[in-house]
């Protein structure tokens, strides 16, 4: 045999040794591909249900500690009260709260006078005193589909006080324009007098409702979301009936209400939170799937004696 030849059938023997030993058939890559695919999908899918488990708790406990955080703020903002207004009361001085025109939107929950301590904001010769001023304090549902905030409810607080001083001049200089003291001197009991309050006439508030906390359950009354009831005092808001008493519109919701002894200055407030709102943007109500969401809605109550002392000069 000619040695050119048998090196070269040698060299194709080698040759095809090597690729039988060193690749794989298209056979073998299907099945490697499949096997693979039924190992990684359900370890992804794990993984996801994990990070989506995490993402609700963690969701849970920011929404329980700002709902705690909200009603700490309000029990120490309610203990200095000196008068509550029970629903009859709300009714009678809505008109001269703020947003009255957006009432299906805002809707003033807890409203009260509170006795409020200034130090220093007397000037006494070469020093300085402490004083007192009344203010007017109210916090409000919101619900009005505001962009800057979650679809969910928030929680609002509005205050108005008086002015502080030695004279007339610095008393109205220091005075929050709206701002109108209530009058004793009405004929009647303590709840007629308070709900004859009016602001200031021809002064148009300047303060604004500011936001005390966000992500509030704004489900519905009327679902599996039945209307609250009270052990002691009276409900607000309430949720039948007629008269601006009543929720209407968007603040028909278990998310913020109180119910309130006017003669005790006494109030209980109840929060009640939506956590699936900071994750999502549908299906945030309470009757979906309550059983399996109802975890993510955290709420809180707290019942607050004020100091009930009203003394003017």
């Amino acid at each position: 045999m000619n040695p050119f030849k048998w090196i070269l059938m040698n060299q194709l023997k080698h040759f095809k040794s090597q690729q039988k030993i060193s690749g794989f058939t298209l056979i073998e890559l299907l099945v490697a591909l499949l096997l693979a695919f039924l190992v990684i999908t359900p370890l992804l899918g794990f993984m996801i249900n994990i990070m989506d488990t995490d993402r609700k708790e963690q969701a849970k406990i920011n929404s329980e500690q700002e709902i705690k955080a909200a009603l700490d703020f309000i029990a120490r903002d309610l203990q200095q009260a000196v008068f509550i207004y029970n629903a009859d009361g709300i009714k009678a001085i809505r008109k001269q709260l703020p947003k009255y025109d957006q009432k299906d939107n805002y809707f003033p929950i807890l409203v009260f006078w509170k006795r409020q301590f200034i130090p220093g904001a007397l000037t006494v010769g070469s020093g300085t005193d402490d004083t007192f001023v009344y203010s007017l304090v109210a916090y409000y549902l919101i619900k009005d589909n505001n962009p800057t905030w979650s679809k969910a409810a928030r929680i609002g607080r509005f205050q108005i006080s008086n002015g502080y001083g030695l004279t007339d001049a610095e008393r109205e200089s220091t005075r929050d324009p709206g701002f109108q003291l209530f009058d004793l001197k009405d004929e009647g009991d303590l709840k007629t007098k308070m709900n004859k309050w009016t602001k200031k006439t021809g002064e148009n508030y300047t303060q604004d409702i500011l936001p005390l906390v966000d992500y509030i359950d704004q489900t519905p009354i009327g679902t599996t979301n039945t209307a609250p009831t009270c052990s002691m005092g009276e409900l607000i808001p309430k949720y039948s009936g007629s008269g601006d008493d009543v929720a209407t519109g968007n603040v028909i919701t278990r998310g913020f209400y109180v119910c309130v002894d006017s003669d005790k200055t006494v109030a209980e407030v109840y929060l009640r939170g939506n956590a699936l709102a900071r994750i999502q943007q549908n299906n945030l109500n309470f009757h979906q799937n309550i059983e399996q969401n109802k975890v993510y809605f955290p709420q809180a109550s707290i019942r607050v004696k004020g100091r009930g002392f009203l003394f003017t000069q």
